[in-house]
């Protein structure tokens, strides 16, 4: 597997995209505003997105890269996410008052989007690659995800907080290399992080002594203009994991 970033941040601005990962070239792990940086000719090679949670910053150009590209292409995109995560981008999104349902242009049997509902622990293949939900602890129903190869596994946590379900699963992941966890605020807006469900640095430290396993660790979603301040605090107090911050544009193969 190939995953390039697309967009890493907590918000927009000057070279500051929302969540996207890429996935070899015809899989996007959120849709985030990272997703604008794709040619028209890589959004058409897009055949499935992988939802963790319905904010705005994760979901923001499924709805006008469906619009883009869907003359363009021979099958429906494919929207991955819980039947939770599903129905409200079914009753708030693709609506026909913010956007059309494209889950019935042209025709309700030959959709250009379609709808899958994904559950916790079950994986999905695609080929030789094993795309597998787990549990998040959010604000609204969200999931991170792993990604099998089949050598070794990339675990994105997506937008959460403390959560005992998922280090208990990753724990598990005998072949895990990459860990891609969020911590979106500094240790000052702590009582923020806990009420929006997000991770601050000493939170992450208190995460991070539920994990079992040796893993190269990258941080993402931090706040903008409060991110070189969230990574000092990170490297003070859990500098023997040795975090990097994730990057646009960086490539991960395994």
């Amino acid at each position: 597997m190939k995953i390039k970033v697309l967009g890493c941040s907590g918000g927009i601005g000057g070279d500051q995209y929302t969540t996207a990962l890429l996935v070899d070239d015809d899989i996007l792990i959120d849709a985030g505003t990272g997703v604008n940086r794709l040619s028209m000719e890589a959004l058409t090679r897009i055949d499935h997105v992988f939802i963790t949670h319905s904010h705005m910053d994760h979901i923001t150009s499924i709805p006008l890269m469906v619009d883009t590209v869907a003359r363009m292409r021979d099958k429906p995109l494919v929207l991955h996410a819980t039947e939770a995560t599903l129905g409200i981008l079914r009753g708030h999104i693709f609506n026909w008052e913010i956007w059309p349902d494209f889950s019935r242009i042209p025709t309700a049997t030959a959709p250009y989007m379609r709808y899958e509902t994904i559950a916790i622990g079950k994986p999905v293949q695609l080929g030789q690659r094993r795309i597998t939900a787990l549990p998040a602890n959010h604000a609204v129903p969200a999931v991170g995800y792993q990604l099998d190869s089949g050598t070794a596994s990339l675990v994105f946590t997506g937008d959460t907080t403390t959560n005992d379900p998922f280090w208990e699963i990753v724990n598990g992941i005998g072949n895990l290399r990459y860990l891609i966890i969020e911590t979106a605020f500094s240790n000052k807006e702590r009582e923020i992080a806990v009420l929006s469900k997000h991770l601050c640095p000493s939170m992450l430290q208190e995460e991070l002594t539920k994990l079992k396993l040796p893993v190269e660790m990258y941080i993402t979603h931090l706040k903008p203009g409060e991110d070189a301040l969230i990574m000092r605090e990170i490297d003070a107090c859990i500098g023997n994991y040795q975090p990097h911050r994730l990057m646009n544009d960086q490539v991960f193969e395994f």
